[in-house]
């Protein structure tokens, strides 16, 4: 992928095996079967890993995917977008991938290629215990999710082709 064709990144995030957790690997499934995602690149990122680096850095615009704790009802749905999706990587309630992408995030300002648009589409899991379906309520949630990538990527198309930079924004830790 090479960052002057403006692709964006849609990046599903969790583990299969966890319930609740796959809920992006699911939104990129759904996505890709719908045929809905224009000409995003749509990746499973699993539990995350340096592999995936590369590709965040030559994305011009990073939707990840993921449950995650944001006090809210199971199934409820939220997107966080630059500054504030910093501020959900970065603050006390994560998912269990969330440290890993902020430090990929941050490597991949360090090194100048941080995403100038990026968003966090979050489901809050009910359970993230061993199983290999999610929760009613968020399977419920997963044509939301959809929508809300969708929503993202009609937004932001037309907008990649001049990207400002925005600094990566990390909140202290108590």
């Amino acid at each position: 992928m090479d960052r002057r064709d403006s692709s964006v990144l849609v990046l599903g995030l969790g583990n299969r095996l966890l319930g609740d957790d796959a809920a992006g690997p699911l939104v990129v499934d759904a996505l890709a079967a719908s045929g809905r995602a224009g000409r995003a690149l749509l990746r499973d990122g699993g539990t995350i890993g340096l592999s995936l680096l590369p590709e965040i850095e030559d994305a011009a615009a990073l939707i990840a995917v993921d449950a995650a704790e944001f006090d809210a009802a199971p199934g409820a749905v939220r997107v966080f977008e630059g500054a504030t999706m910093d501020r959900q990587l970065g603050g006390r309630k994560r998912s269990a991938h969330e440290v890993a992408l902020f430090d990929l995030m941050a490597a991949a300002e360090l090194c100048g290629r941080l995403p100038a648009r990026r968003a966090l589409v979050a489901v809050q899991p009910a359970s993230t215990a061993l199983g290999l379906e999610p929760t009613a309520e968020v399977a419920a949630a997963i044509p939301t999710l959809c929508a809300a990538v969708q929503e993202l990527l009609t937004r932001w198309t037309p907008a990649l082709a001049t990207p400002s930079p925005a600094p990566l924004q990390e909140t202290a830790h108590e």
